[in-house]
C-alpha cells in the first residue's frame, strides 16, 4: 500500500495491524486488512478514498476503538482509516454556542476545552475519556445524561465527508448541515450519516451544538434495593411521579464488587443493586427534587435512600458506574448487551434477564442507564470454556427477542456493528431494511465505506 499512499503514514506491521484491527467487542470476528493509514487532514483522507476506490480496497474508519459492537473491525484485504491524528479543536464559537472539531478529538478532552467558555458538551458516553467524536457520531452515543440531554444527534448540526456515489467521484468533500441552530433546507442527510457507523462515508470534521455550563454542583441521590427488579420498578415509578434527573444510573452488586475489588473507591457492596441518580435543577427548586426522588425510591421499595452530601461519594459511585465494564474485562472476557425498552417496561426486561441467565447457566451482571430503558447486561464466560461461551452467545440473541417483544431495540446507543445485524432483521420490517440498503446502495455504490457492517451487504 506504500507504493499507493506514498508520503503518508501507512502502517503495514503486523502486531500494529493486529492491534487496530478490533474494537472492544468481544467474540465479534475481525477480518485482516492488508494495511492501515493515518491521515492528518480532509485533504489527506480525500486522496486515500480516491486511491482506494481506484483499487476497489474496502476502508474501515476508526477511532479510539473503544466500540462494542464490532463496527471498527478490519475486513480482508481491506484499509483501516485510523482518524486518531485528526485530533484538533478547529473552533469554539462561544458567542454562538458551537464548537467544529475534527473526529479523533477525544470527548472528554472538548469538555475540557469548551468548558474555559462557560460552555459544556453533554453528550457523555462511559468511555468518554477515550472514545472519540469520531465514533460518538458514528454510533450516536448516549451516555449517563442522555434521559434528560439527549444523545449526539442532538448535538450535532453539520459535518464534513468523504464520500463517493452519487456526490461524484469517490474522494469528494460535502458538507452536511448547518451552523445555526434551525434549517430545514432539503433532507437531513448530517442525521442520517450520524450513527451510520462509517458505511456512507468518512467524517472529517463535525459541527456540534454546546449548552451553557451548569450553574451548581449536580446532587446526587442513592437507592439501595434488595432485588435489581426492585430498582428497575422503582425508575419506573420516577417517570410516573414525572421527575426528570439529568442520569438515573442502575448497578447491580456484581459490577459494585468488581470495581471496588480493583479501585478500592470504599463503596459497600451489600445491597443486590444501587440507582444513582444526579439532579441538577437549581437552587432550592433543586433541593425538592432530590428530595422527591429519594422519597419514590423508598416508596418503591429501597431498603434505604438518601442525598449524598459528600462530594467525592457522589463522584466515587458515578466513577463506579463508569467503570464496570473495565473492572468485569480484568476477570475475563465479556459479551455485552445494549438493548432499550420503555422506561415503563424496565422491570420487566429486568426480570426476563434473569430468567435468561438461570436458563442459561450464566452469570449476568447488570448496569444501565435506566431511566432511559437502556440496559446494559453484561455477560461472563471463563477463558477456554467454550460451554460457557455458547451460553454466553445464546443469552445474548435471546435478549435481543426479549426486548423486541418488549417494544424495544436490540441497540440503543453501541451501534449494530456486527454483533447485532441478524437482530435488527429481527427487529425492523422487510421493506424497512430494503430502504436502508437502497440507501446505502445509492450513497455508497461500491460498497468501500466499512463493507458488511450494520445492513451486511457483502
Amino acid at each position: 500500500m506504500k507504493d499507493l499512499l506514498g508520503g503518508l503514514d501507512v502502517i503495514e506491521d503486523p502486531d500494529v495491524l493486529a492491534s487496530l484491527s478490533r474494537d472492544d467487542a468481544e467474540w465479534a470476528p475481525a477480518g485482516k486488512a492488508v494495511a492501515a493509514v493515518r491521515p492528518r487532514s480532509t485533504a489527506e483522507v480525500s486522496r486515500i478514498v480516491a486511491a482506494c476506490a481506484e483499487r476497489g480496497v474496502p476502508i474501515v474508519p476508526r477511532g479510539a476503538g473503544t466500540g462494542l459492537s464490532g463496527g471498527a473491525n478490519a475486513v480482508d484485504g481491506g484499509l483501516i482509516l485510523d482518524l486518531s491524528k485528526m485530533n484538533r479543536v478547529v473552533e469554539i464559537d462561544a458567542e454562538n454556542m458551537v464548537a467544529v472539531v475534527q473526529p479523533g478529538v477525544v470527548n472528554d478532552d472538548l469538555k475540557r476545552a469548551v468548558a474555559e467558555h462557560g460552555l459544556w458538551y453533554p453528550p457523555d458516553p462511559a468511555s468518554a475519556p477515550w472514545s472519540t467524536i469520531g465514533g460518538n457520531v458514528s454510533t450516536n452515543a448516549g451516555g449517563l445524561c442522555c434521559l434528560k440531554y439527549g444523545v449526539t444527534r442532538d448535538y450535532v448540526l453539520g459535518l464534513e465527508a468523504v464520500v463517493g456515489g452519487p456526490a461524484g467521484d469517490y474522494g469528494t468533500v460535502v458538507r452536511l448541515g448547518r451552523r445555526t441552530t434551525k434549517g430545514v433546507s432539503g433532507y437531513d442527510l448530517a442525521g442520517l450519516f450520524t450513527g451510520a457507523e462509517g458505511t456512507f462515508g468518512v467524517i472529517t470534521e463535525v459541527t456540534l451544538r454546546l449548552r451553557p455550563a451548569r450553574r451548581e454542583a449536580p446532587r446526587t441521590v442513592v437507592g439501595a434495593f434488595d432485588s435489581v427488579v426492585a430498582a428497575g420498578a422503582a425508575v419506573a415509578a420516577v417517570t410516573r411521579a414525572g421527575l426528570l434527573p439529568a442520569a438515573l444510573e442502575l448497578l447491580d452488586r456484581t459490577c459494585l464488587r468488581a470495581v471496588e475489588e480493583w479501585k478500592h473507591l470504599g463503596i459497600a457492596a451489600d445491597a443486590a443493586a444501587l440507582l444513582l441518580a444526579q439532579l441538577d435543577t437549581p437552587g432550592r427548586a433543586g433541593d425538592e427534587e432530590a428530595a422527591a426522588v429519594a422519597e419514590v425510591f423508598r416508596d418503591a421499595g429501597a431498603q434505604w435512600a438518601e442525598q449524598s452530601t459528600d462530594e467525592f461519594e457522589a463522584e466515587a459511585l458515578f466513577s463506579a458506574r463508569r467503570l464496570a465494564y473495565p473492572a468485569l474485562e480484568r476477570l475475563g472476557p465479556v459479551l455485552t448487551e445494549d438493548v432499550c425498552v420503555p422506561r415503563s417496561r424496565v422491570p420487566l426486561m429486568l426480570t426476563s434477564i434473569e430468567e435468561i441467565a438461570a436458563r442459561h447457566g450464566t452469570t449476568i451482571a447488570t448496569i444501565a442507564h435506566a431511566g432511559d430503558g437502556n440496559l446494559h447486561p453484561l455477560i461472563l464466560a471463563p477463558i477456554g470454556d467454550d460451554a460457557a461461551r455458547a451460553a454466553a452467545q445464546a443469552a445474548f440473541e435471546e435478549m435481543l427477542s426479549a426486548a423486541i417483544s418488549l417494544g424495544g431495540t436490540v441497540t440503543g446507543e453501541h451501534g449494530v456493528g456486527l454483533l447485532k445485524r441478524g437482530g435488527m432483521r429481527q427487529e425492523l420490517a422487510p421493506a424497512v431494511l430494503a430502504m436502508q440498503e437502497a440507501v446505502k446502495r445509492t450513497l455508497d455504490p461500491l460498497n468501500l465505506f466499512n463493507p458488511g457492517k450494520v445492513v451486511g451487504l457483502p
